[in-house]
């Protein structure tokens, strides 16, 4: 009798546990779609389009929508819906400068705890970087970029300066990728990205961190230039 209810718990379990997978996983392909610009930002979600487009119900497109909600990626909007969050001046003033101190303070770490073996594996993603820059290839680029970036705040192994990084990342994927798009602005990255990488090469984390912390904040100016050439051309 006990081994039967027992199973019978398990199967619950099982269930819930697929459940929950789907929303997550809905969530992760909205996110998506906001990060690779798909849904732009301040774009209105058409719920019933999307969710039949992923070939899931409302209950578990909700969720994900509530989710991102919280995160700052999307604003509900009693009686009018769900749209992308579109930063502001304000918004984006604020977050860089926050940014620049937790991704500078990964870098610090990562260069007083990085073996060998990461410096390598870093290089190598370098490399990589270079090629796409040279390549003026700006998607490939700003994906290894990403990579780059999570690489180093791994190699610091702080888990709640990593929490704090997340949550400000997700919210700059809205206005991030805009920035490579400012001429010259790729190749420029490129050698913030190499100068950054030979401070923790070196292992001099007073370096590593001055240097990402430019790195940000330069990308702030750089959107700032865009929305003025926007502003000049319109």
């Amino acid at each position: 009798m006990y081994s039967k209810m027992y199973t019978k718990y398990i199967d619950g379990m099982s269930l819930k546990i697929v459940k929950t997978a789907l929303y997550v996983e809905v969530t992760e392909r909205l996110r998506s779609m906001v990060a690779g610009g798909v849904l732009k930002p301040g774009s209105w979600i058409d719920e019933q389009k999307l969710s039949e487009e992923l070939g899931v119900s409302r209950t578990p497109f909700r969720e994900a929508m509530r989710i991102l909600a919280s995160e700052g990626i999307l604003r509900i909007e009693p009686r009018k819906g769900c749209y992308v969050t579109e930063l502001t001046d304000n918004d984006l003033n604020d977050i860089f400068p926050l940014m620049a101190i937790l991704e500078g303070r990964c870098a610090y770490e990562a260069a007083e705890k990085a073996t060998d073996q990461a410096i390598q594996s870093l290089e190598s993603l370098h490399q990589r970087l270079k090629k796409y820059a040279d390549e003026k290839n700006i998607d490939d680029y700003y994906s290894t970029n990403r990579q780059i970036h999570e690489a180093i705040q791994n190699l610091a192994g702080n888990e709640w300066l990593t929490n704090m990084v997340n949550d400000l990342r997700r919210i700059l994927n809205l206005s991030r990728h805009r920035s490579l798009h400012h001429k010259g602005r790729i190749e420029e990255s490129c050698q913030e990205h190499l100068s950054i990488f030979s401070a923790l090469r070196s292992r001099d984390a007073v370096e590593a961190e001055k240097l990402m912390k430019t790195h940000i904040l330069r990308q702030r100016e750089v959107l700032k230039m865009l929305q003025d050439s926007e502003l000049l051309s319109a």
